[in-house]
């Protein structure tokens, strides 16, 4: 049984970036956050929500991540990875990580491997299955030195990478709902299964495949893989389909779904973020709001009940635990402004906010 009573989601701060942002990385204190946006990549203080461009690319910015207190790495739609260094304030490396888009970029908890996966869908025949890969759709890279480890296999296209709690095994996500495990050491392939419900065929005004898994994580004891995107919908144009996690036990001979979404739980909206934390006890999950009465909720890690929710009116792109799990952080933005004010610019549509979970 659902207690939404019993935990509560209460905002405590909320400030504005300059344009959406698309993900981000939070400092060792706490106090700074880095944000990947459509127009680059910021360092925001949530003291006084002051930000600073501090570089581009030449797409929008998909993932951030901070490899040391003053060294953080991004990769964008240019298909590009880029490491920056705070303190000298420069770019120290531009690798052309793939041909397309990277979709998803994640760096692995030890900070010593960086994934990225990528690839366009390109329908194959007339089923409009996806035509195989032109580029590997999964890379792993030195984190140090940017050296290419792994050139791994997937179906395009792969929108969602995770490396689980001990470094040893990589997780991809595709459009198909496909899942893929590699063993990091090796890049061997462990474990493989698809899950249809993440993916959609447009039976209404389009005739493709629409969705797929948005992210994942690992759980915090590494036995499981939480995903999360959007149940098959009627109509893509109006994105109305279940918002939708799904629990995997990979270790078992046969992979196994062990929950999901409970009836009654969700509503409609495409979910694009996850967030663990191996003290809270719960983990998160947002999005877009297509229809119901959240976009960002928390379900009780052992039962899967969801314990508390909150609308925010805004696209969530990502959410991140702060204070040892007892805060959450989310960015996003909110709608994409046409004109532009009296100053010439146009109005401020990132979004930045803190929660209290009490």
């Amino acid at each position: 049984m659902n207690d939404s009573k019993a935990t509560k989601l209460e905002k405590i701060q909320g400030w504005k970036l300059p344009m959406g942002a698309m993900s981000c990385v939070l400092s060792d204190d706490e106090t700074t956050m880095i944000a990947g946006c459509m127009d680059g990549v910021y360092r925001f203080d949530l003291a006084n929500g002051k930000e600073e461009r501090l570089y581009q690319h030449e797409s929008y910015v998909s993932s951030v991540a901070r490899i040391s207190d003053h060294r953080v790495v991004s990769a964008g739609y240019d298909g590009r990875i880029l490491w920056f260094d705070l303190k000298e304030n420069k770019l120290i490396r531009d690798i052309r990580a793939h041909e397309f888009w990277s979709w998803d970029m994640c760096l692995s908890p030890d900070h010593t491997k960086i994934a990225s996966v990528t690839g366009q869908y390109l329908a194959g025949s007339y089923r409009y299955e996806p035509q195989p890969e032109r580029e590997p759709s999964i890379k792993v890279f030195a984190a140090d030195s940017g050296e290419l480890i792994h050139a791994l296999s997937h179906v395009p296209s792969t929108q969602a990478v995770s490396i689980s709690p001990d470094n040893r095994l990589l997780a991809a996500g595709n459009i198909m709902g496909e899942i893929r495990i590699f063993d990091l050491e090796n890049g061997q392939m462990i474990a493989n299964w698809t899950t249809p419900d993440f993916t959609s065929w447009g039976i209404i005004k389009s005739h493709c495949y629409l969705g797929g898994v948005f992210a994942m994580q690992f759980t915090p004891n590494g036995k499981e893989l939480l995903l999360c995107g959007m149940g098959p919908m009627r109509d893509p144009m109006a994105g109305n389909g279940k918002q939708l996690w799904q629990r995997w036990d990979f270790l078992a001979t046969t992979p196994k779904m062990t929950d999901q979404t409970h009836k009654g739980d969700g509503g409609e909206g495409l979910m694009e973020t996850l967030a663990t934390h191996s003290e809270a006890g719960h983990f998160a999950m947002g999005g877009r709001l297509r229809g119901g009465d959240w976009n960002l909720a928390l379900f009780d890690s052992k039962s899967g009940d969801r314990i508390a929710f909150a609308k925010t009116g805004f696209r969530i792109t990502q959410a991140v635990f702060m204070n040892n799990g007892k805060r959450l952080l989310i960015v996003g933005t909110q709608g994409q402004p046409k004109d532009r004010n009296d100053s010439g610019s146009f109005p401020k549509f990132g979004r930045v906010e803190t929660y209290e979970i009490t």
